[in-house]
């Protein structure tokens, strides 16, 4: 007879995210997680196998609460340039008031690592082309609604957004200087003119 679990593995879950986010992969070892889980180390294992793999069921569950807000707003009816706008100042201004220093947990996956585990990699690329795919959309609709100079390449301007947004990320870990982050937002946002 099989034994029934002791713990909550959604809520186990959800603390391994929490302590890989603040922490990173490497820098989280099988104690920490036993510790701040509160279970045993073979309930761990036997629950979520390896370490990499409760950090790949972690990074998974991060994107679904965090990842279609982005998707969300830039579908939303009404002006999508404004949209845009609105997305890469919130941005801008997230990356300037962490103060926890925490980021995003997938643009932290992709600098912590990188093309080592094809894994992350995989499912970081996958985040970055949902974001990609959604800018691109809005992009294609305010270029459709006459927000956009018809000159403006969508796909190119999406891509450059992608790797600003990432970029204003890994800044903020740094140094959340607003005047940076903001600044560099606006000059951006100058192209969409």
């Amino acid at each position: 007879m099989a034994r029934t679990k002791e713990f909550d593995p959604d809520a186990a879950l959800q603390s391994a995210l929490e302590l890989f986010w603040e922490r990173g992969y490497e820098a989280t070892s099988m104690a920490d997680l036993v510790e701040r889980l509160g279970i045993a180390r073979a309930s761990l294992y036997g629950t979520f196998g390896s370490k990499r793999e409760l950090y790949l069921k972690a990074l998974e569950r991060y994107r679904e609460q965090h990842g279609p807000r982005a998707v969300e707003e830039l579908s939303q009816p009404g002006p999508a340039l404004l949209a845009v706008r609105a997305l890469v100042r919130r941005f801008a201004d997230e990356a300037a008031c962490d103060v926890l220093g925490r980021g995003c947990f997938v643009t932290n996956t992709a600098v912590e690592l990188g093309v080592r585990d094809s894994g992350s990699a995989r499912r970081v690329e996958e985040s970055w082309n949902s974001l990609e795919t959604a800018l691109t959309s809005a992009l294609m609709r305010a270029r459709a609604q006459g927000e956009l100079p018809p000159g403006r390449d969508p796909v190119a301007l999406a891509r450059m957004l992608l790797v600003l947004l990432q970029g204003l990320r890994v800044v903020g870990k740094v140094t959340p200087d607003s005047g940076r982050l903001r600044d560099a937002a606006d000059q951006a946002l100058t192209l969409l003119d």
